[in-house]
């Protein structure tokens, strides 16, 4: 297995990669982020990529079109409102062993792999699932600036390193977050959630529905690849 990291990547960038199916929302997502207050001596790239077969796919073709050191994946429906979020990351990723940063997720992962099943979460997210409805998904703060979970949710994940998505296994939309996260594990590298105590970092707007058909059958191959790592708490 190849466990080497990308790490000749260009500090003065940030890239905005969103795997893209509503113009709409992209827009709509897009807006957002073209009003971040971007650091002196740093320049922002949007990479949209269209009729992805599966989120790493996606997520892959637009990691090999940049060359951005600090690379920030998001759902289309994903409203980042935090303006300072590129000063926020920047000082997180400070860390050099620090991976990948993700807004809400979970401290260790239940034998089902499935993040929300465990027992201590933490972040914030709004979620706006219905125009008359927000919910404040507000689980545990760290203790400090940030707290390392093992997992994190897709809507939003930053990353300062180039970690190749397994599209080899996850071939659809489901737990290729959670992926990501455990193969930045492999490499010895740490997934953080930030404290967002004063005030949340992202809108996230899915419509509710039930859970897709072919989740198990990614969770089944989830566990197949990762089961032997997982150290759930009792």
């Amino acid at each position: 297995m190849d466990l080497t990291i990308k790490k000749d990547l260009d500090d003065t960038k940030v890239a905005f990669i969103t795997c893209v199916n509503s113009e709409d929302w992209y827009s709509e997502c897009r807006l957002y982020l073209e009003s971040l207050k971007i650091p002196a001596g740093m320049t922002a790239e949007f990479i949209p990529v269209r009729g992805a077969s599966s989120m790493c796919e996606g997520y892959n073709i637009g990691m090999n079109q940049s060359d951005a050191k600090y690379k920030v994946y998001l759902h289309q429906d994903t409203l980042v409102v935090n303006k300072q979020l590129v000063r926020d990351l920047k000082q997180l990723f400070a860390d050099k062993t620090v991976g990948a940063v993700g807004v809400i997720g979970c401290r260790s992962l239940p034998r089902s792999g499935v993040w929300w099943d465990g027992l201590r979460t933490y972040g914030r997210v709004l979620h706006a699932c219905e125009p008359e409805s927000v919910v404040d998904s507000h689980c545990r703060e760290p203790e400090g600036n940030c707290q390392e979970v093992e997992a994190v949710d897709g809507l939003f994940i930053a990353t300062q390193y180039d970690i190749p998505w397994r599209e080899d296994l996850f071939t659809g939309f489901h737990l290729y977050d959670t992926s990501l996260c455990k193969e930045m594990q492999r490499r010895g590298l740490k997934v953080v959630v930030p404290n967002q105590e004063k005030d949340f970092w992202c809108i996230h707007c899915p419509k509710e529905k039930p859970l897709a058909k072919e989740y198990k059958g990614y969770q089944k191959i989830f566990v197949k690849e990762y089961g032997g790592e997982l150290n759930p708490e009792v």
